[in-house]
């Protein structure tokens, strides 16, 4: 049964990693439906799920900053990028 907004149907070949194939598949042979199927109930499952809100954290005087990766970034790096656009 074709998504009431998407009744168009279209063939196309696609390149997934290993990971993403075997994780289909299985989908696919666990719901007793075929790969192409199980794909596009896997996306439109992906188009519906909430996602997460963004991490902005507050400086104490009310800045947004980044969330923190473990990565310093030091005035000479801005520097060295800054020298690269002129």
């Amino acid at each position: 049964m074709d998504h009431p907004v998407h009744n168009k149907r279209m063939d196309i070949s696609l390149t997934l990693d290993d990971d993403v194939h075997q994780f289909a598949s299985i989908y696919a042979n666990a719901k007793g439906m075929t790969l192409d199927r199980a794909i596009n109930e896997l996306i439109r499952r992906a188009e519906t799920t909430p996602q997460p809100a963004p991490d902005i954290r507050r400086s104490a005087s009310g800045l947004p900053m980044f969330p923190p990766t473990g990565k310093v970034l030091t005035s000479l790096m801005v520097k060295e990028i800054e020298s690269e656009l002129e």
